[in-house]
């Protein structure tokens, strides 16, 4: 309901608490879970704070003795409680504050309930998945730090990281680790090493503690800050049993913060003999390389055709005056063969030549025409002949 006003004719303070009342006494009861702070017992009734665990925020809350010596166990500070309330405007002094009718404490079981319900939804998202983890450099140039104000955690992991690598660069953000702070606190130094171009690694590291202590590190907000980091994360979080949800998004998990000082940077007298042994390998393999190219050379020196290169030349050459003899063999041998061929040749031919006959006394008769004479009753009486002897031809004439 909106009461008329104007600055001519403003309302009195009484009238617009009292709307305020009446607008929060429609409201109802309602559940509400939070931590409890500044509890102060007075006779007859019980005063105290319940702030949330994530946010600061917080709201005065008034029951009487009876319901809260009702509360097994009984109500401490930082105790986590579900309160059904009604929520109550006091005219008199302005001020919100809630009746509580009912104190539930949340034990451990639902506490563990309600982190396995949220570790399935950060699961179904991949914030788990190994493909997403991020490997450590090896030797980071400065290495982030979020921890507690003079803790053992900062302790552990200041000394076993100098002790590995004394060189080593580390920027230590002090936050609370436990409380309603604590989620705020850690985000903010989170992000404030995220942005550092230097930083290469940060760490989360805490003491163990109970599982409320802890419940700070399962925080939603926190898991996926860590997740959208650009720069790995380790977490270092209570001891070996201890397992809050920040252990499954962060890049590397370690068991302790002993064991976080000593991943995150590398041992400097390993590394050193681990340069020593690769230097004596990397000697013996030169060595080795060596002897084994000189006893190629060496071998390759020994054959005939490297120590004495004329003897495949000399070779070469016999082959070459081998084959030149040869061939003037068969060439002899076939000149041979055509003279001797010739010469029968020739020796036919002479036996069978015209002369050949001559040579043995005979004369071959021609007549006028030169054509041979070969009956004499066709010459007739008179006609010039000409008789062809084996020398010379005689002039005739037939009688």
């Amino acid at each position: 309901m909106v009461l008329a006003n104007s600055a001519e004719q403003p309302l009195p303070v009484r009238t617009v608490a009292r709307s305020i009342s009446e607008w929060v006494a429609r409201l109802g009861r309602v559940w509400v879970e939070g931590q409890v702070t500044q509890l102060s017992r007075r006779p007859g009734t019980v005063f105290l704070t319940l702030r949330d665990p994530v946010a600061d925020v917080s709201l005065a809350v008034t029951c009487s003795r009876s319901v809260a010596e009702s509360v097994l166990p009984p109500l401490v500070e930082g105790a986590r409680v579900v309160v059904h309330a009604k929520p109550d405007f006091y005219i008199g002094r302005g001020t919100l504050s809630l009746q509580a009718l009912e104190i539930r404490p949340v034990g451990v079981g639902e506490l563990l309930a309600r982190l396995e319900r949220l570790k399935g939804v950060l699961a179904a998202e991949g914030l788990f998945a190994a493909d997403r983890k991020r490997a450590l450099p090896f030797l980071p140039r400065r290495v982030g730090l979020i921890t507690g104000r003079a803790g053992a955690a900062e302790r552990d992991v200041l000394e076993n990281a100098r002790r590995r690598w004394p060189a080593v660069d580390i920027a230590v953000r002090e936050v609370a680790v436990q409380g309603h702070l604590a989620v705020e606190q850690v985000i903010g130094a989170l992000r404030e090493l995220d942005h550092d171009p230097v930083v290469d690694v940060i760490v989360i590291a805490r003491g163990g503690g109970s599982v409320e202590d802890l419940l700070p590190f399962s925080d939603e907000a926190l898991c996926r800050a860590v997740v959208a980091c650009r720069t790995p994360v380790v977490s270092a979080i209570g001891h070996e049993p201890d397992s809050p949800l920040l252990d499954l998004v962060a890049d590397v998990r370690c068991s302790t913060p002993t064991d976080a000082g000593k991943r995150v940077v590398p041992d400097v007298q390993e590394e050193a003999a681990r340069v020593r042994q690769l230097r004596d390998r990397g000697h013996r393999v030169v060595v080795s390389t060596l002897g084994r190219e000189r006893s190629r050379l060496e071998a390759l020196r020994s054959r005939p055709v490297l120590a004495t290169p004329t003897t495949l030349v000399d070779t070469r050459r016999a082959d070459v005056l081998g084959l030149r003899e040869r061939a003037r063999r068969c060439t002899d041998a076939r000149w041979q063969s055509a003279q001797s061929d010739l010469a029968h040749v020739l020796a036919r031919v002479v036996a069978l030549s015209p002369q050949a006959t001559l040579d043995r006394g005979y004369a071959v008769v021609q007549d006028e025409d030169g054509a041979v004479v070969r009956d004499a009753a066709a010459v007739p009486a008179g006609a010039d002949l000409q008789v062809r002897l084996a020398r010379g031809t005689l002039l005739v004439t037939a009688d």
